[in-house]
């Protein structure tokens, strides 16, 4: 049964990137996703070359690499977080031309904000990395995977949904509603944190989380009884 709500959900999503005109924001999101993985990996490899210096050579370069291979890893599972400040730039954007396509009786009043809380998004990813931080030991006992992708879940889930909420009635009221509904918010944010995991797709994954979560507070009963288009509140 949740496997066919996830595959409904992910072809609405789809439709919706197609309906709303959003691949020109795709592929200018995934530049910038682009540099911020060139960023962390050319910023990986410097530390780990000046992290240790040893008088043996080959135990400099052995801990080196161990400790670059810890750090890709790690890396590499911290990349979902910084799906959610990418894609801070073009929220409100991505869900005005979705919410125009797919419910134009809902269309908030007032034109979409660029960035409308960035403080909000840097906390939000210096908490995810920090949480992410705490994970990595675990990496060498074979549950840091695992515990990535449950903390990563959780926070994608909860942020993206407070953003397609938020927009509607405010954060805290998001929050609330969110709550109500942990279940549905964990697996969707299971769903985008697979996608923040694929090469290639991970690039487009902020545009992808942001319209995901769209359809899925509009198919609570409580987008319903918002009243939607007269008022306009901050992230």
């Amino acid at each position: 049964m949740a496997e066919m709500i996830l595959v409904r959900q992910a072809a609405r999503t789809a439709r919706s990137i197609s309906r709303a005109g959003l691949i020109g924001l795709m592929l200018l999101c995934a530049g910038l996703a682009l540099l911020v993985v060139i960023a962390l990996g050319a910023g990986l490899t410097w530390l780990t070359a000046n992290l240790v210096s040893l008088k043996w050579q080959w135990l400099d370069i052995t801990i080196n690499w161990l400790v670059g291979i810890m750090l890709g890893v790690g890396g590499w599972f911290m990349l979902p977080v910084f799906v959610v400040i990418i894609s801070g730039a073009f929220q409100e954007r991505t869900i005005h031309r979705v919410e125009r396509a797919e419910y134009p009786d809902k269309v908030r009043s007032g034109e979409p904000r660029f960035w409308p809380d960035v403080m909000h998004d840097i906390r939000f990813t210096l908490k995810a990395v920090f949480l992410n931080l705490l994970i990595l030991p675990f990496y060498f006992i074979g549950i840091g995977f695992l515990l990535s992708v449950l903390v990563n879940s959780y926070l994608l889930g909860r942020e993206f949904f407070e953003s397609a909420a938020g927009y509607h009635v405010g954060k805290p009221q998001a929050r609330q509603i969110g709550r109500r509904h942990r279940m549905l918010l964990f697996s969707s944010g299971l769903a985008l944190t697979v996608l923040a995991l694929l090469p290639g797709v991970n690039l487009f994954a902020p545009i992808i989380a942001v319209v995901w979560m769209v359809h899925v507070y509009h198919a609570l009963p409580e987008s319903w009884q918002s009243s939607v288009g007269s008022r306009q509140f901050g992230a």
